[in-house]
């Protein structure tokens, strides 16, 4: 349910409300806008008589919400969220008119690589670094990342650049080791590992949290919803492409999606062009894509040398070719009135 209050409420009558309310065993979130508070209820509210409510003198609307995802609904909270980033004393948003670039290698391999890879993609403008520590492979015989040492370097990249880090969590336990880490990835196979989702709800860290390769919308907002029930409202979503029938792609990017959901949340939406696709040629026409469909911002696979990936070098861009992508991208955030 959620409550449109009158403008100028004060906040002495805004808490007395919100104290009334809970009183019927629901939970209130607050969403201030600049003239007009907004509540939303979640819980039993069929204890909740809606005529009394709109009878009273602060209340402007009352709307029950049928989607089964409230924190996550932009009804609930009707300002886009954005989320801010800080690292020895620069400032990075994601969301808020900014198309935010994450780039970084599929996985860590060593110190020279990351750091090379780490300076390159900074000078192009890249506000994140991306690089997978925890490797989450198909194949048990693949490379499955550098593990913890894999962190470090992450954190020792961040120090020599400045930029936030952004690595993939792949189970609870692991969690200890995240410290240090800007933003916690949470990858496809783990959209709907709900215990996991509750306890990334109970730490403040932000989330970076994929779509399922097989996951619908509502799927998910729900698995957002998981992680803001536990207290954490600082996620970004991910749209990294579906399972489709023809394997020319290695998914189906679903660029409608975005449009979709940023009109059912207010949560930051940034697309993946890399996974989406797995063919590093298609990487610039799918991140164009995404800045006119109204995404916050994308994130790409980068790497000095391709051929030698140890992990997905098929869908990686060069320095280069990353330079030149965001030139690009650069001219397009400038028609939709988003900077980079």
């Amino acid at each position: 349910m959620i409550i449109a209050l009158k403008p100028g409420v004060s906040k002495e009558d805004l808490q007395k409300l919100i104290a009334d309310l809970e009183k019927l065993g629901v939970k209130v979130d607050t969403s201030q806008g600049s003239s007009q508070a907004v509540l939303g209820l979640v819980g039993d509210t069929t204890v909740i008589n809606d005529e009394a409510l709109k009878a009273n003198h602060l209340v402007e609307k009352v709307i029950r919400v049928q989607e089964p995802y409230k924190r996550a609904n932009r009804a609930f909270h009707p300002l886009d969220t954005a989320l801010d980033f800080e690292y020895d004393g620069k400032k990075t948003k994601i969301g808020a008119g900014n198309f935010s670039v994450i780039a970084g290698p599929c996985s860590v391999e060593s110190r020279d690589q990351l750091i090379s890879i780490a300076r390159s993609v900074k000078k192009s403008g890249a506000a994140f670094l991306r690089g997978g520590a925890f490797k989450p492979r198909t194949s048990p015989y693949s490379f499955q990342g550098m593990g913890c040492l894999g962190i470090d370097l992450l954190v020792e990249a961040r120090k020599e650049t400045g930029l936030p880090i952004v690595t993939e969590l792949m189970e609870i336990s692991q969690l200890e080791l995240f410290d240090d880490v800007d933003m916690i990835q949470v990858g496809a196979r783990n959209m709907q590992n709900f215990n996991l989702l509750k306890e990334l709800g109970r730490c403040r860290k932000p989330i970076l949290l994929k779509r399922g390769m097989a996951s619908t919308m509502t799927e998910l907002l729900m698995a957002a919803e998981y992680v803001m029930a536990g207290g954490n409202d600082k996620i970004v979503l991910c749209e990294r492409g579906i399972r489709g029938f023809d394997n020319f792609t290695r998914n189906v990017l679903d660029i409608a999606i975005i449009p979709a959901l940023k009109k059912k949340t207010h949560l930051p939406v940034i697309v993946d062009p890399s996974h989406a696709t797995g063919l590093s040629w298609m990487v610039p026409a799918m991140s164009k894509a995404a800045i006119a469909a109204g995404a916050d911002g994308i994130i790409v696979e980068v790497h000095n040398d391709p051929e030698c990936a140890l992990c997905d070098g098929e869908q990686s861009l060069t320095p280069e070719s990353f330079s030149t992508l965001m030139d690009t991208l650069r001219k397009y955030a400038a028609v939709e009135n988003k900077v980079i």
